[in-house]
């Protein structure tokens, strides 16, 4: 039977550890607390803190315990590592709603009942310490020279690192500390430009408490052209659908990259390691197939099954599917979405009679019967503000004329309808 570490390693999320064969035993082993720290730098995450996300859910399903930290307290300083300058420092009700919002994010895709999984926020234990017990207790546990070698630190000493950002490393190691000794939590998981502040708090636990912890750093992703993984044409991905549509998620990962898509399948979706293999060796056109497959699981995992079977249905509707013929092998709801479902399901359905209208039907007049606007006048302001899209094309014309046919109309990041024209 696979253990955690080696499904771990089967999708490819393992990158470094400490001790990688007492972590191996570790694993396989009884169930075990480990966390992942989130800073609060927005009230939402991006697509790529699905990796640790996705790491974690690996780790509950073979029975260990997540404790998914908020930095509630680190990010009152800001995290260093990966930057080439400070972070924008946020008041403390900004971070409050942040925490808020990324610990209801992160609830989506593990269970933190208590038991099966934990909520931890940083706050609760630094906000009240004591600097000079602090650095007496703490501090003299870390060596300047050490910390300086990291590259985290490396890298902004050559574009300046302020004092307060030096301190990042003790608090993260602290975190882990405070952690083990009052939650028996003996892992941590994180990027791998985390990995000396991982190491730091791998170090002081030994030091301070004499107690066995191990750090894992999970690979930072970039796709097959070398570009940050994570970004679209309008920005970050992110998994707030009031930032990033569930339609545009959709299509984020379905325009993956030929070369990414084994990859993405095994870290970004709950379908067998093997599976995914096999849906990214598929030669082209077919390949797309397994796109489409990617796109449905990763969006059913962030916006639950019923938003992601809309977003698929309608890019179905405006493009096609890739496998009409249902050639392609996969446990995926998607097969059973295909079998059950026509074209238009989860799509309302607008109908226009064109005689109605000689000429052509104004766009003004769609976006009305859609129920997206109201009046002529609001209809005009959608338009003028870029939030109306025909079959994903944006629409700058308040004066278009729509012919005979069928379109997916949009409006704004949520609304959309398929728009038939008779």
């Amino acid at each position: 039977m696979q253990d955690a570490f080696s499904e771990l390693q089967a999708r490819g999320l393992i990158y470094q550890t400490t001790d990688e064969e007492a972590l191996k035993k570790l694993l396989a082993g009884p169930p075990r607390r480990f966390y992942v720290g989130f800073d609060p730098t927005a009230r939402s995450l991006h697509v790529g803190s699905l990796i640790p996300i996705m790491a974690m859910r690996i780790m509950q399903r073979h029975g260990h315990i997540p404790v998914a930290l908020v930095g509630g307290g680190t990010g009152m300083v800001g995290d260093p590592s990966g930057k080439t300058e400070s972070r924008r420092l946020l008041d403390d009700q900004e971070i409050e709603a942040n925490c808020q919002g990324l610990a209801a994010q992160i609830g989506r895709y593990l269970v933190l009942d208590g038991v099966r999984g934990l909520r931890a926020n940083n706050a609760d234990w630094l906000r009240d310490l004591k600097y000079i017990e602090f650095l007496r207790d703490i501090g003299r546990h870390f060596s300047v020279n050490r910390m300086l070698s990291a590259e985290s630190y490396k890298m902004r000493l050559e574009t300046g690192l302020t004092f307060l950002e030096f301190n990042y490393m003790l608090l993260q190691a602290y975190d882990f500390l405070k952690l083990a000794e009052e939650w028996d939590c003996c892992l941590q998981l994180g990027g791998q430009d985390q990995w000396g502040n991982i190491v730091a708090g791998v170090e002081l636990i030994r030091r301070a408490s004499r107690k066995e912890a191990f750090g894992l750093t999970l690979p930072l992703l970039t796709n097959a052209s070398g570009e940050k993984f994570g970004k679209s044409v309008a920005g970050a991905v992110w998994l707030d659908a009031e930032r990033t549509s569930v339609f545009d998620f959709y299509q984020f990962w379905r325009n993956t990259e030929d070369a990414d898509v084994a990859r993405f399948l095994k870290i970004f979706t709950d379908l067998p390691p093997v599976e995914c293999e096999q849906l990214g060796a598929i030669p082209l056109p077919l390949l797309n197939r397994s796109k489409e497959i990617l796109a449905f699981e990763a969006t059913r995992m962030t916006h639950g099954a019923e938003a992601a079977t809309a977003a698929y249905l309608a890019a179905r509707a405006a493009f096609g599917t890739a496998d009409p013929e249902g050639t392609v092998a996969t446990s995926s709801d998607i097969v059973a979405l295909d079998r059950s479902a026509g074209a238009d399901a989860g799509l309302t359905v607008v109908t226009l009679a064109c005689a109605q209208f000689p000429g052509g039907v104004p766009v003004l007049e769609a976006l009305k019967a859609a129920g997206f606007a109201a009046s002529n006048g609001e209809a005009r302001r959608l338009v003028r503000g870029g939030g109306v899209r025909l079959d994903d094309q944006p629409i700058s014309d308040e004066n278009l004329l729509l012919s005979q046919g069928s379109v997916i109309l949009k409006a704004g990041k949520k609304r959309m309808v398929k728009l038939v024209l008779e």
